[in-house]
C-alpha cells in the first residue's frame, strides 16, 4: 500500500514521551509511528528535528478590526506561520444568534489556512437562551466578559462579514446574567470561559485613576487591580458549584488570581487556568509606552515570577495569546494610557516564546510545553482524541520545531492584519519550521504554502469531565 506521506528521521513527542519514529500519513489522519519507511507519495525529512502535536491557541480575537471574511485569511496567516494549527475564536454578536450566527459561519469556513474552533461570547438574556442554537452548529464552550458592565461596558462587537464599519456596543454583564450563563452551559454539558475582573471596581478605580491624572501601564494596572480579579473568580466559582460547571479562567497573571483560584479548587470548584505569553514575559515596569495595555493588564516582576512558576509546577493548564488583530492607528488612538485601545497580536510569536523563554531556558519542559500548548486544550475542548497527540487514528496535526533555530520577531514575518508587534525586534532561539494540517503543509520555512479555506470547524464532544 502508497500512503500519503512519511515523515522521516524526527524526534516524535508522543504520549509516552519523545520517540525516534517515523510518521505514516493517510487521507489527513496518522496511520502509526513505525521504525519502517512504507512506501508514499510524499516524504517529509524532519533532519533530526521535533515534530509535536499541533498547537492549539485556545483564546483568539479576530473579525473584530476587520470582517472575518478577511480576518480569517489574514490571522490563520499568521497562526501558519507560528505553528499554530488550531485556533479558537472568541465570537462577539451583539445580536440574535438565529440572525447573526450563520452569516459569520459560513464566511469562516472559506477562509482559514488552519483549523478553527469557536467560544460564543454570552452578553444578554436574549442570547441565553439561544446557547442551545450554538452547540447545535458545533460551539461548545461560552464566554463570559465580567469586566463589562456599568461605566466599563462598552465593547467592539465582531464586525459583520464584508462590513468596513466597526460595531460598537454596550453592555451590562451583572452577576444575575453571569449565574444565567453558568447555569445553562452546565445543562448543556459546555465549560464557560470567564474574563474574571470585577467590572464596578474597574469602573471605580478608572475613574480614580484619571481624575489624579495617572498615567502609564502601571496606572493601568494599578486601576484595575488584582483584587478585583479576585473577586470575580470568588463570584463566578460560587456559581459552578451551584450547578457543577466547569469554570476555564482565560489569561491569568497576576499572583493574587492564582492563590483565589487555588482557595476555590479547594472548595470544589472545576476549574481549568490559561495563561498568555505577555504575562510571561511583561511587567509594567519594565514596558515602556502603550502598546503592553491588556486586560487585565500586565502586573508587576513578582507577578511575572508567580506565573512562571505556575506553570512549571503544573498549576497552569493551557497557554492562550489572547491575540487581537488591531492595528496602531486604533492601537494608539489617545494621547494617554486611557485612549490607547487594549489587546495586541501575538498568535505567531506564542512557540518561539515558550521555547526561547521556557524550553531553552529550562523553565519547562518539552512534555509540559506539549501539555500546555496542545494536549491539555485538546481535553479541556473536546477535541481529543481527534487532536491534541500523535498516536494512531488522531488528526495528523503536527508543527516541527527547531530549538535551534534563531530569528528576530518582526510584524511583518507573520503576514497578519496588526502592523506591529509588542516583541519588535526580539532574538528568540526555537522556531516551528513546518505547520501541518491534518496531513498538509500548510507553512514551511515561514512561507504559507497552503490553501486558503483548507482549514474547518473543528467538530467537538461535550461534557468530557
Amino acid at each position: 500500500m502508497t500512503y500519503d506521506t512519511v515523515i522521516t528521521d524526527s524526534h516524535v513527542m508522543s504520549p509516552q514521551g519523545m520517540v525516534d519514529k517515523n510518521i505514516v500519513i493517510d487521507e489527513g489522519k496518522i496511520i502509526g509511528l513505525t521504525n519502517d519507511i512504507p512506501a508514499c507519495d510524499n516524504k517529509i525529512r524532519a533532519n533530526e528535528l521535533i515534530c509535536i502535536p499541533g498547537p492549539i491557541d485556545t483564546h483568539v480575537h479576530y473579525g473584530v478590526y476587520s470582517p472575518i471574511n478577511e480576518a480569517a485569511k489574514t490571522e490563520s496567516h499568521a497562526a501558519a506561520i507560528g505553528g499554530i494549527t488550531t485556533m479558537m475564536r472568541m465570537l462577539r454578536l451583539e445580536d440574535s444568534f438565529s440572525t447573526s450566527l450563520q452569516p459569520q459561519l459560513d464566511a469562516a469556513s472559506k477562509n482559514h489556512y488552519v483549523d478553527y474552533a469557536i467560544h460564543a461570547s454570552i452578553f444578554n438574556s436574549q442570547q441565553i437562551d439561544q446557547m442551545n442554537l450554538c452547540v447545535d452548529k458545533g460551539i461548545t464552550s461560552f464566554k463570559i466578559y465580567m469586566n463589562l458592565g456599568g461605566d466599563v461596558g462598552h465593547v467592539y462587537m465582531d464586525m459583520h462579514p464584508n462590513s468596513t464599519s466597526l460595531h460598537s456596543a454596550q453592555v451590562n454583564v451583572t452577576d444575575e446574567i453571569v449565574e444565567e450563563i453558568v447555569k445553562n452551559a452546565a445543562l448543556l454539558g459546555c465549560p464557560v470561559l470567564v474574563h474574571a475582573e470585577d467590572y464596578e471596581s474597574c469602573g471605580c478605580g478608572i475613574k480614580t485613576a484619571r481624575e489624579k491624572k495617572q498615567d502609564g501601564l502601571s496606572a493601568w494596572s494599578e486601576s484595575r487591580s488584582p483584587e478585583f480579579e479576585a473577586k470575580a473568580i470568588k463570584t463566578v466559582c460560587k456559581f459552578g458549584r451551584d450547578y457543577d460547571c466547569v469554570i476555564y479562567f482565560v489569561h491569568i497573571g497576576s499572583e493574587k488570581a492564582l492563590c483565589q483560584i487555588t482557595e476555590e479548587k479547594k472548595l470544589g470548584t472545576k476549574i481549568f487556568v490559561e495563561t498568555c505569553p505577555h504575562y510571561l514575559t511583561l511587567s509594567y515596569e519594565k514596558q515602556q509606552g502603550y502598546l503592553a495595555k491588556v486586560m487585565p493588564p500586565i502586573r508587576t516582576e513578582n507577578d511575572r515570577k508567580a506565573i512562571w512558576n505556575a506553570l512549571s509546577t503544573n498549576l497552569i493548564d493551557t497557554i492562550g495569546t489572547d491575540h487581537v488583530a488591531n492595528q496602531l492607528k486604533l492601537k494608539l488612538d489617545g494621547d494617554d494610557v486611557w485612549g490607547a485601545l487594549a489587546g495586541f497580536p501575538g498568535i505567531g510569536t506564542v512557540l518561539p516564546i515558550l521555547l526561547n523563554d521556557g524550553v531553552n531556558q529550562n523553565k519547562i519542559t518539552l512534555e509540559q510545553f506539549v501539555q500546555f500548548t496542545s494536549t491539555n486544550a485538546a481535553k479541556i475542548f473536546g477535541m481529543y482524541p481527534q487532536k491534541g497527540f500523535l498516536a494512531k487514528d488522531s488528526d495528523a496535526d503536527i508543527a516541527i520545531i527547531d530549538l535551534k533555530k534563531e530569528k528576530t520577531v518582526s510584524s511583518e514575518l507573520f503576514g497578519g492584519f496588526s502592523d506591529y508587534i509588542v516583541y519588535e525586534g526580539r532574538h528568540l532561539k526555537g522556531w516551528p519550521i513546518k505547520t501541518i494540517v491534518r496531513g498538509q503543509v500548510i507553512s514551511d520555512n515561514f512561507e504559507v504554502i497552503g490553501k486558503l479555506g483548507y482549514g474547518k470547524l473543528v467538530e467537538r464532544q461535550l461534557d468530557n469531565f
